[in-house]
């Protein structure tokens, strides 16, 4: 009762959008000499500034999918910047070659987290967005982004990693986490496997981060994208759609935001 309540405040309070009108646009930034092609969307109806949320794509790079979900996130009152972390706009379309360009960034740090705050920066200098309330989501490779970042100390307000990996770059100090996180997770998911859960749940716990970590049972990788299931087919990988999860988990997006962003 007291979460549908909560996310009854959510949809209302944050959101108002009952005459939503939905604003898109492509845009360019930079880091350093790289041009990072982003997509932002937003609800023109609200004048208010609002929090802003930046989404942070799969291993196949910004793609429709990452746009998808920065509507569904403006839809429900946020700005949101779906963000490019490959450099140009690059996108994959081979496991082999996502492999490559994720692992690019995953072995740079310092490109991470200068490609993540070129973005942050971005999205806090718009009219729409109220700078002091910033969150950011992950899925699959962009999970992974998010969450280093809180390891790395990075303020923000809410990191949320969907099915993401959870191996550190460089584990969390104690004290050092300033979002708050949120981690959820396929249970029949072969990428992570039950040691790398308590390896992160005994991180999380020894930084004293306020993190929440939900392990759905019977969901695989990449549960949230609806193409999962032909990527499976295409190059034999074990991932698979699940609705009802994908709902579960949306819905516990929303709730944090609606705690920390009240």
């Amino acid at each position: 009762m007291k979460q549908a309540l909560l996310i009854i405040m959510v949809l209302t309070v944050i959101a108002g959008n009952v005459n939503a009108a939905v604003v898109t646009k492509e845009v360019s930034y930079k880091e350093g000499d790289t041009v990072l092609k982003g997509y932002m969307a937003w609800d023109d109806s609200i004048k208010d500034r609002r929090p802003g949320v930046l989404v942070v794509h799969e291993w196949w790079g910004h793609n429709t999918y990452a746009r998808k979900r920065a509507r569904m996130l403006a839809e429900e009152g946020f700005t949101a910047l779906a963000v490019d972390m490959y450099g140009d706009g690059k996108t994959a379309d081979h496991p082999d070659t996502a492999g490559k360009f994720s692992g690019m960034v995953m072995g740079n740090m310092p490109m991470m987290k200068a490609r993540f705050i070129a973005a942050e920066n971005y999205l806090k200098a718009q009219p729409t967005v109220d700078r002091n309330k910033i969150a950011a989501i992950g899925y699959c490779f962009g999970g992974a982004v998010v969450l280093n970042m809180a390891r790395a100390g990075h303020d923000i307000d809410a990191v949320v990693s969907f099915h993401g990996s959870l191996g550190a770059k460089i584990p969390a100090k104690k004290g050092n986490i300033k979002a708050e996180v949120l981690v959820m997770n396929g249970a029949d998911d072969p990428f992570v496997k039950p040691e790398a859960i308590s390896e992160f749940k005994q991180e999380m716990r020894d930084a004293n981060a306020n993190y929440r970590f939900i392990n759905y049972p019977g969901a695989k990788h990449s549960f949230t994208n609806p193409e999962a299931d032909s990527f499976a087919k295409k190059f034999n990988l074990p991932l698979e759609y699940n609705a009802e999860v994908d709902k579960q988990s949306w819905r516990e997006m929303l709730e944090l935001f609606g705690k920390v962003f009240r």
